[in-house]
């Protein structure tokens, strides 16, 4: 299992490489000093992260007063006054790797909290807190988990919002850390009037676009106060390329604008020098999925659906017949099927099974990017023919109408007066459409990638082992059963709303009043499907122990003000026991 790099990969690195981390081996003596060293601000604070028993990686961005390669330093101590140090070390950051600094500082112990900061000049950063991941027997773990935060669509109160718990021992980040789109696009309505255009103007193509992006969003107050706070463990979903990325494309991007593997080896390196994330070794930008181990509690597998190896999405228009509108479902559900469809890529399913095969945690988690639970919806709404409230009118009155046709003696005198007065509206075409079957509505997801979920979902089961997946990407949050081809629920999936990012309240139009009916209406048509939220922003509160696996979700009851109050008529609790797989709601 590739988890961590080796002594003699971090010999092999330097601080020009990018990607590279330097790393530290304890305490060294007082660093010289020197008049005519470069100074510099640390305007994108510091960060932690990818913690390990004994390690973790810090983070840092140094602007120089003037251009010039520039030495910074570093602290980590027990205390915060910085007394009782643990390890300390310089490195020499540059241009080419945008001045970011990253630190694997090892030799620390299992379970601890630490303090750190750095030097550059007469500067020195704010002070960073973080945690190294505990050993042996655990009592509960508490992670957040978030995803999908785009800027100019409003302020990050999400971030700041879980700031202030003190109770969480890592930030989980499932992507879309940040958004390509230029100034103007996508949920930038309120952008002018908030302050928050992007940078650059354009969308982001080069190194330098997205290296300016991250600079951005760094640089907000938020998002800086939880990084300083607590480590995160981070993948990147597809806006940290472009929107609906796969292994050799993307939608959000064609031929009259570049080679994609340039701009996507741009934006991965980009990703590797402003995240605190260890790589494998020094210029591997892509590989990236990973485990971490809390104890005996819960091993956390971070995956990549998204950049590696995923094969191109389906879509509903090679389906469905231009001239009748027929929808062929014999040859979707056959390319749906399709065994040699992948999504993780042979190398990494394997690695995969084979970490769940020595993994012995109570708790197996899989933190990845997009929905794994199946969310099949009658083809009429899947292939956006009919809406929700559409089908559902339709729906009811073909029920009446074979009730009728039966002879139903219970039809009452108002049914079937309401049964006469609308007939007209099932049509053959309409009857057809309510006759298809149930499909996905997103085959960006796993829904669209089936056999290699079942492979997956097989594999947990022969294990035994207590599965939880918690995913992003569609800025809702939901909670679904899992089940195999067979029906049986082999584990639970908790998925987060966004921090910014506008969910489908932003496509369907509705009012407040109308959401709770909606959200209640999803649930109902889809069979593993437990709870859905379609307005809020927010982050799920993830909490293990031996016992059982809760989530809470939480809510900002605004992203358009500063000043905000947590959602609590809008939050939801819901657990899952150990042994038991399936999705409880907490009683209010």
């Amino acid at each position: 299992m590739k988890r961590f790099v080796t002594r003699r990969d971090f010999l092999a690195m330097s601080a020009k490489g990018v990607g590279a981390v330097v790393v530290s081996y304890g305490l060294m003596g007082c660093n010289s000093d020197d008049d005519d060293a470069i100074s510099g601000q640390f305007l994108q604070g510091v960060a932690s992260g990818d913690p390990a028993t004994d390690a973790v990686i810090l983070w840092t961005r140094v602007t120089p007063d003037i251009e010039g390669d520039i030495t910074v330093s570093w602290q980590v101590a027990t205390d915060s006054d910085f007394t009782q140090l643990v390890t300390n070390g310089q490195m020499v950051t540059t241009k080419d790797r945008d001045y970011t600094v990253k630190v694997d500082a090892v030799g620390l112990e299992a379970g601890q909290q630490y303090f750190y900061r750095f030097t550059a000049g007469d500067t020195i950063s704010d002070i960073g807190q973080t945690r190294t991941l505990p050993e042996g027997s655990v009592a509960s773990v508490t992670l957040a988990v978030m995803s999908c935060a785009n800027f100019p669509a409003g302020y990050f109160n999400v971030y700041e919002m879980a700031a202030q718990q003190d109770d969480i021992d890592a930030v989980v980040h499932l992507g879309d850390y940040l958004y390509e789109y230029a100034r103007g696009e996508y949920a930038s309505e309120h952008a002018i009037e908030l302050d928050r255009e992007v940078l650059p103007a354009g969308e982001l193509f080069l190194l330098d676009d997205y290296r300016t992006r991250y600079n951005q969003y760094r640089s907000d107050a938020s998002l800086q106060k939880l990084h300083a706070k607590v480590a995160f463990i981070t993948v990147w979903d597809d806006h940290e390329v472009a929107n609906d990325t796969w292994k050799d494309g993307a939608e959000n991007h064609n031929d009259s604008e570049g080679d994609f593997d340039q701009r996507k080896e741009a934006a991965l390196q980009a990703y590797f020098e402003w995240l605190p994330i260890r790589p494998w070794s020094e210029g591997n930008h892509e590989e990236i999925y990973r485990s971490f181990n809390f104890g005996n509690l819960v091993d956390l597998h971070m995956l990549d659906t998204r950049v590696l190896a995923r094969d191109k999405q389906l879509e509903y228009s090679q389906y469905i017949d231009a001239t009748t509108g027929a929808f062929n479902n014999v040859t979707f559900l056959a390319d749906v099927t399709d065994t040699n469809r992948t999504m993780l890529g042979q190398t990494q399913l394997l690695w995969l099974q084979q970490t769940l095969l020595q993994s012995t945690a109570k708790w197996q988690v899989l933190g990845q990017q997009v929905l794994m639970g199946k969310m099949l919806m009658p083809a009429a709404i899947a292939t956006q023919q009919m809406s929700i409230p559409q089908f559902a009118e339709l729906a009811g009155l073909a029920q009446l109408a074979g009730r009728a046709q039966a002879g139903d003696p219970t039809l009452t005198t108002q049914e079937l007066a309401y049964l006469q007065a609308n007939q007209d509206k099932l049509t053959p075409e309409v009857i057809a459409l309510l006759q298809l079957p149930a499909i996905p509505y997103n085959l960006d997801a796993w829904d669209g990638y089936a056999y290699e979920r079942e492979v997956i979902l097989a594999t947990a089961k022969s294990l035994n082992h207590n599965l939880v997946v918690i995913a992003g990407d569609t800025h809702n949050a939901w909670a679904s059963d899992l089940t195999d081809s067979g029906g049986e629920i082999v584990g639970i999936e908790f998925a987060t709303s966004s921090v910014s990012s506008p969910g489908l309240e932003y496509y369907l139009g509705l009012s407040d009043a109308e959401m709770p009916a909606t959200e209640a209406a999803i649930v109902d048509l889809i069979a593993d499907l437990n709870y859905a939220n379609l307005k809020d922003r927010g982050y799920l509160l993830l909490t293990f122990t031996q016992d059982e696996v809760r989530s809470d979700w939480q809510y900002v009851d605004t992203i358009l003000n500063k000043t905000f109050a947590q959602l609590d008529g809008r939050g939801y609790s819901a657990t899952s026991a150990a042994g038991s797989p399936k999705v409880m709601p907490v009683s209010s």
